[in-house]
């Protein structure tokens, strides 16, 4: 007989992950501002963005920086926090933490050690985007970031018999080298919708095949954050 060691829950301790708005800031909801102002304290991922958000909402909730350079090194001393008694929030400087952001680390181990975490839902940058492409949408995997050198190639192998549409991020720097790569490995026919500067004031929409992006892109300079929906095989 197997038996399997299970954690207590402090169920007094909780850990907020709390999405922020990745454009506008009237989509922060009502409950994420709440739970802000009552928490004794905010992991932000650079305190000086959140502060602007916080500043706006009237949240004066100490603030301390988790991201990806210290979170190796923070998040067993957060956990033991977590279990003496602290409800803590965590929030990143766009979008829903955990998605290409830290996140992970943290709820992991905040689980295992029998912490009760719970995730609001909330703004995030891949799904309006995903939505407005006029792909389909009930089937697709996240792709996340590209590897930039090491491991692209191997990567785009992988995924030309994908079938699902296709979600990546890109930064505006690396937009056309992206898109040139998909012209390569998916063909310039590939139907595909870039969306960039989600819920922000120059929010833009591309559709068309993948050559037919690229071109626009070409013409006109890429600017913002982007994400890309790529039509399955």
């Amino acid at each position: 007989m197997v038996s399997a060691t299970i954690p207590p829950l402090y169920l007094c301790q909780m850990l907020y992950i709390i999405p922020t708005p990745v454009g506008n800031l009237e989509d922060m909801t009502f409950r994420s501002v709440r739970l802000l102002k009552e928490v004794e304290l905010i992991l932000a991922e650079d305190t000086r963005t959140s502060g602007f958000l916080l500043k706006h909402y009237g949240i004066d909730t100490q603030m301390r920086s988790y991201h990806m350079h210290n979170e190796h090194k923070v998040v067993d001393s957060i956990v033991e926090e977590l279990k003496g008694g602290r409800e803590i929030a965590l929030i990143t400087d766009a979008g829903t933490p955990g998605i290409s952001d830290p996140g992970f680390l943290l709820v992991r181990e905040a689980a295992k050690a029998g912490v009760v975490v719970q995730t609001l839902p909330g703004a995030t940058a891949f799904v309006p985007a995903l939505v407005n492409s006029g792909l389909p949408c009930d089937r697709f995997t996240f792709e996340g970031f590209l590897p930039p050198k090491k491991g692209r190639q191997t990567k785009f192998l992988s995924l030309q018999e994908e079938t699902r549409t296709m979600v990546f991020y890109e930064s505006p720097h690396k937009l056309l080298k992206t898109l040139n790569d998909f012209v390569t490995y998916f063909g310039a026919d590939r139907p595909c919708s870039v969306s960039r500067e989600i819920s922000k004031k120059f929010e833009e929409t591309v559709r068309g095949t993948v050559e037919e992006v690229l071109a626009h892109f070409t013409q006109h300079a890429p600017k913002g954050e982007f994400v890309l929906i790529l039509g399955g095989a």
